[in-house]
């Protein structure tokens, strides 16, 4: 057998070597053109985007229609809904983040106000409401809210809210015992609930808006499909939720959450308020969610829980039934 000498298995390795470096150049090269290209289509993506988050945003600004009346407090207007009649005034508050709740209470506000008056505060940076660099306790969301009613000249209500005004509704009815007669809530939050140390990315939130990310989310996830909603409506909470959602105040309050939830850990209504609290029945992600409330309501001396079936938006499918098991609870506390 003819064995290559030295000299030329030598070249032969070179050669090799070289070409297997020509190759994983190649591909390296390769790998890099497509990153890029990934990357330019991706930039090419955002920057649509943007621009049409932009285009629409302004779009929208003359396409929103002003309902209510704005009253000053410490300088920012918040917008309020003053309506029906009768004998008790109800101030309903908003859970968080509710892009306009005029229009998301509006079904209960229907009902309830036939032999109520009704007021609906949305809160600074809700609704048609400014918004605010102040920063989202507990404590300064309350005493808005309250200052807005002063404005109003509301001196006595029964003070009814939807999921975190549950907690703040605690230090209201603590702080201002003389003008609240009764608290009701519709799947209020709750004073140690699971869940509510968790820190959120409110940057990352903040870019997703800027680039237009959150409208094509929103744009999804569609509107609400209650029947209780007129397609008007719809299009109106649809648009307040791109101008309100993820806004600077939007993300204060979400940013304050696990510390206003903190600050309230052994709070508890005050024991003689009457407490009526609807809430959902089965909470498959908190099995003890309708024990919780039953704990709350055991705290007063006068508790009420109504379990109802559906989900966290009670007053969405049962606007009817909570109107009438307000009307029905509180004929007996005149």
């Amino acid at each position: 057998m003819t064995r290559p000498r030295a000299g030329k298995a030598r070249l032969d390795t070179g050669r090799t070597a070289r070409a297997g470096k020509a190759c994983l150049k190649r591909a390296v090269k390769k790998l890099l053109v497509t990153v890029s290209a990934i990357g330019a289509v991706v930039a090419l993506g955002l920057a649509t985007t943007s621009v049409v988050n932009v285009v629409a945003s302004n779009s929208e600004s003359s396409r929103i229609e002003s309902y209510g009346q704005r009253v000053d407090v410490d300088g920012s207007k918040i917008n309020v809904l003053v309506t029906g009649s009768g004998i008790k005034d109800v101030v309903l508050l908003p859970g968080f983040g509710t892009s306009s709740p005029v229009l998301d209470f509006a079904p209960l506000v229907r009902d309830l106000s036939k032999d109520h008056r009704v007021i609906v505060v949305e809160p600074l940076g809700y609704g048609l409401s400014d918004g605010t660099d102040r920063e989202r306790t507990t404590q300064n969301i309350v005493q808005e809210v309250h200052g807005a009613l002063q404005a109003l000249h509301v001196n006595r209500y029964i003070l009814m809210g939807h999921s975190i005004a549950g907690l703040y509704g605690i230090d209201y009815a603590n702080r201002y015992p003389e003008e609240v007669s009764a608290f009701v809530g519709i799947d209020t939050s709750v004073p140690g609930q699971p869940g509510m140390d968790t820190e959120f990315p409110t940057g990352l939130m903040s870019a997703a808006k800027n680039l237009g990310l959150l409208r094509l989310l929103t744009a999804a996830a569609g509107p609400t499909k209650s029947p209780a909603y007129t397609d008007y409506a719809r299009d109106q909470m649809q648009m307040l939720t791109n101008r309100n959602s993820m806004s600077p105040t939007y993300l204060n309050e979400m940013s304050h959450i696990s510390s206003n939830f903190q600050n309230a850990l052994g709070t508890s209504f005050p024991k003689e308020l009457p407490l009526l609290l609807f809430v959902v029945a089965e909470n498959r992600e908190n099995p003890e969610w309708l024990e919780l409330h039953r704990d709350q309501a055991a705290s007063v001396t006068d508790g009420t829980v109504v379990p109802l079936p559906g989900e966290h938006y009670l007053h969405h499918t049962h606007a009817g039934e909570i109107a009438n098991g307000v009307r029905e609870w509180g004929a007996g506390r005149r």
